[in-house]
């Protein structure tokens, strides 16, 4: 299973999914288990488009609210065939207002 840390700037964002797609290929056998980490403001509808990304995916879900609950974190672990597919969802998932990629 692999788990990407980023983050990045618009103007950045093809260069980074490049180096992204580059380490995914070189650290992993596809397909493979990924696992995606997101904050997002505790907000249903926010929280519900996630786990649309994610529908009929086979997709492992776990969220949990921040102590004071403002925040949600939510964990995605799914089976990916490979670097485009994980980097689909990612681009999926970041039309979400607020969302944060870990």
């Amino acid at each position: 299973m692999f788990v990407a840390k980023w983050s990045y700037g618009k103007k950045n964002t093809e260069e980074f999914y490049k180096r992204l797609r580059e380490q995914l290929q070189d650290s992993a056998q596809w397909p493979s288990n990924y696992l995606y980490k997101f904050i997002v403001p505790t907000d249903t509808r926010k929280i519900e488009q996630i786990h649309a990304v994610f529908d009929n995916t086979g997709a492992v879900i776990e969220s949990k609210q921040s102590k004071k609950g403002k925040y949600t974190s939510i964990s995605v672990t799914v089976h990916l065939k490979n670097p485009d597919a994980v980097i689909e969802k990612y681009k999926e998932v970041g039309l979400v207002e607020g969302v944060i990629s870990l």
